[in-house]
């Protein structure tokens, strides 16, 4: 299992996390299963917006000994105490409601404390004067909340949310759908998505995604908003590639679906490529690297989506992305301009012009 440090903080995070939105309809003792079988595989990152109350129980007993091994993420503002999900912004049904997710979790202890759903300005207004985020930093002061975190499908509001500097990751919905503005919670356009991104990375704040395959839409062809079917597969690899994302968090009904998903792990280069984006996303995606590297291999050595990530990074205020560039061991002044590159990118950027642009700004 391949992990990634979460920038602010030394915890290190599987790409591969769970999601818990269906489990619960499987019941407590497959969801106890499966927490099981996933802990075995590595995976140590696991969402906590459940659909219903089931998984907590089960999810308390299979870790057993091995809390200090894995991370959740727990949402202020999800309540079970119908048992099933209910969403409020009531703070003393919030204290009752994380009281009980502790107490089902058998841990005295949140990994990340979440603004949940926070989607529209009126919902950050709300959740700021009813206090939720002054009780998150009280508990954080306390140390029964280890990192501050924000679950939204919106754009303009996490960036609001990254302005008062108080988290450190951020759930968010990235699809190809979404990003080319087909879906329910596509919100943004393709350039202020990818500036998100990019200012998560710039910043520190970690990103755990939500809705990689789009709620499944993505997966059939009947569905899809592009007419035909991605994979499970291209969806994970097209999120990871995404500055700033750390982990995936598939929605996870059974063993079943765990094993399916773990097979990323394995899968081919091919099997992950997503490059059949190029042929149907919209007219605005044109020209913009997804750092994709479906141009590979670069004749002259290049690693053609890193040095464009760090570029677009680094113009973002990543000093570290520079430093990263500064490691390359090609760099853009290296490019020959052969436009093997250019011939194969599906998203048909100039990568010659790019490589002048990004030698220019670098310098080397």
């Amino acid at each position: 299992m391949e992990c990634r440090k979460l920038p602010h903080g030394e915890e290190t995070i599987s790409i591969l996390g769970l999601g818990t939105s269906s489990i619960g309809m499987a019941g407590e003792k497959e969801a106890e299963a499966v927490m099981t079988m996933a802990l075995e595989a590595g995976i140590n990152f696991f969402d906590m917006a459940s659909a219903d109350a089931a998984p907590f129980p089960a999810y308390g007993r299979a870790i057993n000994g091995m809390r200090n091994k894995l991370y959740f993420q727990i949402h202020f503002g999800a309540n079970y105490q119908t048992g099933k999900y209910g969403w409020t912004t009531d703070l003393d049904t919030i204290k009752r409601s994380i009281g009980w997710q502790l107490s089902a979790l058998r841990t005295d202890y949140i990994d990340f404390g979440f603004l949940h759903c926070i989607d529209e300005e009126s919902d950050l207004n709300t959740v700021l004067k009813s206090g939720i985020l002054e009780y998150i930093q009280q508990l954080k002061q306390e140390g029964t909340v280890r990192h501050i975190g924000l679950s939204s499908h919106t754009p303009r509001l996490v960036n609001k949310v990254l302005d008062m500097g108080v988290i450190d990751m951020v759930m968010f919905s990235i699809n190809p759908g979404y990003d080319y503005r087909h879906g329910e919670y596509a919100i943004g356009s393709v350039d202020e998505r990818s500036a998100l991104y990019r200012r998560c990375e710039a910043e520190g704040v970690g990103i755990s995604v939500m809705k990689a395959f789009s709620g499944g839409q993505l997966l059939n062809a009947r569905t899809s908003p592009f007419g035909k079917a991605l994979t499970e597969y291209q969806c994970i690899q097209y999120a990871l590639d995404k500055p700033g994302v750390l982990t995936v968090l598939p929605g996870i009904r059974d063993r079943a679906d765990l094993r399916r998903i773990l097979g990323f792990l394995n899968a081919t280069t091919e099997e992950k490529d997503y490059s059949i984006l190029g042929s149907f996303a919209p007219q605005d995606a044109a020209g913009k690297c997804v750092y994709c590297n479906h141009c590979q291999p670069c004749p002259a050595g290049l690693d053609v989506g890193l040095t464009n990530k760090y570029y677009d990074l680094s113009r973002a205020g990543d000093q570290l992305a520079h430093d990263h560039y500064d490691k390359l061991e090609k760099k853009a002044g290296d490019c020959v301009k052969c436009g093997h590159c250019d011939k194969r990118c599906p998203f048909h950027v100039s990568q010659a012009n790019r490589m002048t642009e990004i030698f220019a700004y670098f310098g080397r």
